[in-house]
């Protein structure tokens, strides 16, 4: 493991996913899935999305439309939350949803609008 990147990734993972979520993961990595937790850290938070090439917003546009399009709900509501702390609108996220109904079928946005009202009304309370 590289600590640098981790420590990289897990401050962009806590800043975008939010820390409850992400230390919970963390802590309750055991020793099946320990090495996935550090990868995803690592590679995915510490590497990928601390590039310069997109900025986090960019970034949670394309991981909507994708997430959606492989029928991801659980990492899509994630997803979700983390579009709003990079500040994308319910209004943008919509419009990711329209664009996956055209180009990736219809059911696959009808199961992401059903995620994105269920975790916007999770985040109004």
């Amino acid at each position: 493991m590289n600590k640098e990147l981790f420590d990289k990734g897990l401050k962009t993972r806590r800043e975008v996913l939010g820390p409850e979520y992400v230390d919970n993961a963390i802590r309750n990595a055991d020793e099946f899935n320990q090495d996935m937790q550090e990868l995803v850290t690592q590679y995915c938070w510490g590497d990928v999305w601390n590039r310069p090439g997109l900025d986090r917003r960019t970034r949670s546009f394309l991981n909507l439309a994708m997430l959606c399009a492989l029928n991801r709900p659980h990492e899509l509501k994630l997803h979700i939350r983390g579009a709003i702390n990079n500040g994308l609108t319910k209004d943008e996220i919509k419009e990711v949803l329209l664009q996956v109904a055209i180009y990736c079928g219809v059911p696959a946005a009808i199961d992401g609008f059903r995620v994105a009202k269920e975790t916007f009304k999770e985040l109004d309370k």
